[in-house]
């Protein structure tokens, strides 16, 4: 019996869509592609070197995750930020890292390893790089599962959270200071080193929920951005690009 090549059309169909998959869902949670932009399957795929099969595939399942809208005889756009999505996030988020933070005891290498982020995040905020100080950000929070021994934890954290990523990012761009999520993460590290898992939980849970305070403050300037649920079906193509 013939084995069959993973270089087949049917393999290579498959490749190209997961890749475009990956690059619109981060092109979305990074704004890039901003809350209630038209998303035209043709200038996407020639934007991306591919057929409009694997476009069409990718915008169906993001869909399913609530990243965009399709209208049928309109068009397809990028979501708003759904509220609704990213409390609920929020909650999964604190749940899980909190719990796993009362099981958290870093020996030596371990802090060592947190402070070494801490400055690579002080070095991302000196250089004014947002997307690298935003890796590292993620890098944080996922280090501290792992030195808990609940690394694949991680992997439901990050299946719940693209609308509260859009949120998260909004913040940094509009209200609150890199400076002051790293020293929240220094308050966390610190109280980790010196065996206080309460004040690490009490720091963990202030700097998790600051994100509705931001979000109030965005509200107040950009409505247009947040969804509560509800999909409005629009009239005309419009991009709501920020500014």
């Amino acid at each position: 019996m013939a084995t069959k090549n993973p270089s087949t059309p049917a393999a290579t169909r498959l490749s190209v869509r997961d890749q475009t998959l990956e690059t619109l869902r981060r092109r979305i949670i990074s704004l890039e592609l901003a809350p209630g932009e038209p998303l035209s399957e043709n200038e996407l795929a020639q934007e991306l070197g591919v057929s409009r099969t694997p476009v069409r595939e990718s915008l169906i399942l993001l869909r399913e995750e609530g990243l965009v809208h399709v209208f049928p005889q309109i068009g397809s756009f990028v979501s708003l930020v759904d509220l609704g999505r990213v409390f609920e996030a929020q909650f999964i988020r604190e749940a899980i890292e909190c719990a796993s933070l009362a099981d958290a005891a870093p020996d030596a290498a371990g802090i060592a390893g947190l402070r070494q982020i801490l400055k690579n995040q002080w070095d991302a905020e000196s250089a004014g790089n947002i997307e690298e100080f935003f890796r590292l950000d993620e890098d944080f929070h996922h280090e501290l599962l792992r030195l808990a021994e609940h690394e694949t934890a991680w992997n439901t954290v990050n299946s719940a959270k693209a609308h509260l990523d859009r949120a998260r990012r909004l913040s940094l761009i509009d209200t609150r200071p890199v400076l002051t999520l790293i020293e929240q993460h220094t308050a966390i590290v610190d109280a980790l080193e010196a065996n206080d898992p309460q004040g690490a939980d009490i720091s963990l849970r202030i700097h998790l929920r600051d994100v509705f305070e931001d979000i109030k403050r965005i509200q107040a300037t950009s409505p247009g951005l947040f969804s509560d649920g509800t999909v409005p079906r629009p009239t005309r193509r419009t991009i709501a690009r920020l500014t």
